[in-house]
């Protein structure tokens, strides 16, 4: 007893909790929410829907790095059946993003949307995700590399393994989105995010 624990409020403020008394019923804590969590980090991410556990494992570490708008979505590359899977559920969403704000102490959980047809979501969607900011899509055989410390919001697109195909490549910097390059042909979906991270923070 006596022994105090970082909590936060979903949503709201963060502190400590001195725990009062432990059973096998609950938990009782004095709690004393005294900051603010921490401040987003300016990116939205586009990422085409990966595997069941790497997905899993996006979600966490996104949420963690502080990113606040995920957007999953198909391509050619894409197994139709990832959609239909538990990861993609909003129960397993939810659970890697509670996870994930654990690791971050942080209580804003990122808003998580999902488009299961590409040429729609370019062309109708896209344009609002990625309005006021600097936008980027992860290709190998771009002529840049991912900038560094980007001044605004930045707006990055990341294929599924093998990458975006050419068409998808053209639609998405006909919708303007620059293409760079994340590092090696090799590099996965869950070692690029945080990579570009760094890089555009």
């Amino acid at each position: 007893m006596g022994d105090e624990l970082c909590v936060g409020l979903l949503g709201g403020r963060i502190g400590t909790g001195r725990i009062l008394s432990l059973s096998n019923d609950g938990l009782d804590l004095a709690v004393c929410l005294v900051s603010e969590p921490p401040e987003p980090l300016a990116l939205t991410l586009v990422v085409a829907l990966p595997r069941p556990l790497v997905l899993k494992r996006v979600l966490l570490h996104a949420t963690t790095l502080g990113v606040k708008r995920i957007v999953l979505i198909h391509a050619r590359r894409v197994e139709k059946s990832y959609w239909q899977s538990e990861a993609a559920s909003v129960e397993s969403i939810s659970e890697q993003l509670l996870l994930g704000l654990e690791q971050a102490r942080d209580t804003v959980l990122p808003r998580v949307t999902l488009h299961q047809r590409f040429r729609p979501f370019v062309e109708d969607d896209l344009s609002a995700v990625a309005a006021g900011s600097t936008g980027f899509v992860a290709h190998p055989q771009a002529s840049r590399d991912c900038p560094r410390a980007v001044e605004g919001p930045v707006t990055l697109a990341i294929g599924p393994e093998g990458g975006f195909n050419a068409f998808e490549i053209e639609r998405l910097v006909e919708a303007g989105l620059e293409p760079v390059r994340l590092g090696n042909r090799a590099m996965r979906v869950e070692a690029a995010i945080p990579y570009a991270v760094a890089r555009i923070s």
